[in-house]
């Protein structure tokens, strides 16, 4: 069913929820009659991550991004956090939409689930897309431990107040602060009786979520996909280029362009995790440029 559209002078999406499978499924669907293209969030976040991004890319493309299972205001599932139901999950939206193959992007851990479907289901992925993400393999952290990979990708801190949650937000983003991102960060969160806000994506899902992570990392996962491949990678902001952090996403991003049969990297200069936050023009041109050669 069709639920809203945003204000906004640029191309916007349609709210809709289908039910699919065991999971009544919110997607956005910025329309037209473009090639199609799959957009998967991170962890703890939404589809309306790509609320920048798309409309650079609304011309060409269908763009499609749904709520994964327990995130957003798709059904908070009480398992189904394993590669094989996500990507699963991915082609009952493609279905709905009546799409044989897309393009797929996914920022994250959606670029984990993207690689998924596409070794998984190769034949629904014409080209992909791993938008600072995908390669977080625990593996190769220099304490490549169970308990030193669940440490690194800790839930992150959501704490205090609507007012102050936001508040927060907008002081570490306030080099590409806007209304839209207080809108599209609160599509992420709930808040509580207590009035303190909190991650939709509940503890027990996350910790599944990591277990899948630790279970099948991407040196596992990325040999075996075939379809054509950008990993899009965050250049850190001159305070955190030095970082031993910065140092072994270095690593990770070199080794899963080595597991990639058809695998390329760009790396976008002095920004954040969040590219399409903060720079979705470029990350936009980055991966139209990466379409037309590959096409």
């Amino acid at each position: 069913m069709s639920e809203q559209t945003y204000d906004s002078g640029t191309p916007q999406p349609i709210a809709e929820t289908m039910r699919l499978g065991d999971l009544d499924v919110h997607c956005l669907d910025w329309g037209g009659n473009g090639a199609p293209m799959l957009a998967l969030h991170g962890l703890a976040s939404s589809g309306h991550w790509y609320r920048r991004v798309a409309p650079h890319l609304a011309e060409d493309h269908r763009i499609i991004a749904p709520d994964q299972r327990g995130h957003g205001a798709t059904t908070q599932a009480p398992s189904g956090y394993d590669w094989q139901t996500l990507a699963e999950d991915a082609v009952r939206v493609l279905d709905h939409f009546g799409i044989e193959r897309a393009v797929v992007l996914g920022h994250s851990w959606g670029g984990h689930v993207s690689s998924n479907l596409a070794m998984r289901f190769p034949d629904r992925v014409d080209r992909l897309v791993m938008i600072d993400g995908g390669f977080q393999d625990g593996t190769l952290l220099p304490e490549p431990t169970w308990e030193a990979f669940k440490r690194r990708l800790a839930p992150r801190l959501v704490a205090g107040t609507r007012s102050e949650y936001l508040a927060q937000l907008r002081a570490n983003l306030s080099f590409c602060w806007g209304d839209d991102l207080e809108e599209i960060a609160l599509t992420m969160v709930y808040e509580g009786a207590d009035g303190q806000m909190r991650d939709i994506l509940r503890p027990d899902n996350h910790a599944q979520v990591l277990e899948t992570m630790w279970g099948e990392p991407p040196s596992v996962v990325l040999p075996k996909v075939s379809a054509p491949t950008l990993v899009v990678a965050a250049g850190p902001r001159p305070e955190r280029a030095a970082s031993s952090f910065s140092s072994q996403r270095e690593v990770a991003v070199a080794a899963a362009e080595k597991a990639l049969p058809n695998g390329r990297v760009h790396w976008i200069p002095e920004t954040i995790h969040d590219i399409g936050y903060d720079k979705p023009g470029e990350l936009a041109a980055v991966i139209r440029g990466f379409l037309e050669e590959a096409g």
